[in-house]
């Protein structure tokens, strides 16, 4: 049969989905392996080195930088308090004496006698990791982090804004074609992660970062509307920091397009249940999507052939989703796969999908304007 390799977004009921969380730098790993996790665990923390405040003490006490290290009070590697003295000068016939007084807490890293410089470092920030999804950990990488295992429904996004985020599913709309507006979220949002249906605006979702809503999921937006969000443009970076309250991903495209029924009916099968999501997404590339992950209950298996891959080819009967004008986001299924090229109105000759669209019409589409939805 003939076969053809595209990139793809996962949908899928039932898979096994493995994360890894690793610590920035080495430190204590909390879990071994076997061990039942949830969301919020705590799996691995360490502590980040303090930003470093310099002083000119020569300068401040009128001295030269050789005097400095015996007009201190403090020596390398004391702990010093804010306020605290950490060095003063003799004065004039033991009058005028200038101090020089800590301005944060934390240690003393480096005296130099050469330069007259001292050195203070910050206290070090607690850095914690926790497991992202319920799960089970299934390897233990010493004193980095672990790998957390969980059987789950597994939903990619075409892009995402904000980073992981917890809730449990809460359908806002009625079908996959219907706005999601600001009505529609109250106080009972709080927390959940909401779905909407094929639009949403930056007035509505400014509503549910007031009414504590953990994230959103709805199936187109407009440019316009997520630069107001945002409050700048998106660009061509990573996104996944940005600090809005809200996790937002986009599972269609920009514009107003109707979530995919199969999505929509996944999420609403889902709901009440407990979901991870994370909204960074490799704009450029596309190497890297926003992603929504229920875990099963305890004792679901993964159906067969559900381990989490890459989705791998284009088949006969296949749901792909088009990325082109003019019928960008569009969900059709393959009916053929001629193997000759073709020739498009671009004069380009370029190999071929014929597909079936909802309404039962067919058309001939480039493969590379396709991308693979796996179910």
């Amino acid at each position: 049969m003939a076969q053809a390799y595209t990139p793809g977004l996962r949908v899928t009921e039932n898979a096994v989905i493995v994360r890894e969380r690793r610590l920035p730098l080495l430190g204590d790993v909390l879990v071994k392996v076997g061990d039942k996790t949830k969301a919020r665990d705590i799996v691995a923390r360490t502590f980040l080195p303090g930003d470093v405040t310099p002083i000119n003490v020569a300068s401040k006490l009128g001295c030269d930088p050789g005097d400095v290290p015996e007009l201190m009070k403090k020596k390398e590697g004391d702990t010093i308090k804010k306020g605290e003295v950490l060095g003063q000068n003799k004065g004039i016939f033991g009058l005028f004496k200038s101090k020089i007084i800590s301005p944060i807490d934390g240690t003393i890293e480096i005296i130099s006698r050469i330069t007259g410089q001292v050195q203070l470092r910050g206290e070090p920030e607690p850095v914690a990791i926790d497991a992202y999804i319920d799960g089970t950990a299934v390897a233990v990488h010493e004193k980095e982090g672990a790998d957390i295992q969980a059987t789950a429904s597994f939903i990619q996004g075409i892009i995402g804004i904000g980073g992981e985020a917890f809730g449990e599913i809460k359908i806002c709309v009625s079908k996959p074609g219907e706005e999601l507006t600001a009505d529609k979220i109250d106080a009972s949002c709080k927390g959940k992660v909401i779905v909407g249906g094929s639009y949403v605006t930056h007035e509505t979702l400014k509503k549910a970062v007031q009414n504590g809503v953990a994230g959103v999921v709805v199936g187109g937006i407009d440019a316009q509307d997520m630069k107001d969000f945002m409050g700048y443009d998106l660009g061509v970076a990573i996104t996944g920091m940005e600090k809005l309250g809200l996790t937002l991903i986009v599972t269609e495209g920009f514009g107003r397009i109707d979530m995919a029924a199969a999505t929509f009916e996944l999420l609403g099968r889902r709901e009440g249940a407990a979901a991870s999501m994370n909204g960074a997404t490799q704009i450029r590339a596309g190497v890297m999507r926003p992603e929504i992950i229920i875990p099963l209950k305890d004792g679901t298996t993964a159906k067969q052939g559900g381990v989490e891959t890459e989705v791998q080819g284009l088949t006969v009967g296949r749901l792909v989703r088009i990325i082109r004008s003019p019928n960008f986001g569009v969900i059709c299924k393959i009916t053929a796969m001629p193997p000759e090229l073709r020739k498009m109105e671009s004069e380009t000759m370029v190999r071929v999908l014929e597909v079936e669209f909802p309404d039962g019409k067919r058309a001939l589409v480039p493969r590379a304007n396709v991308e693979a939805i796996e179910k």
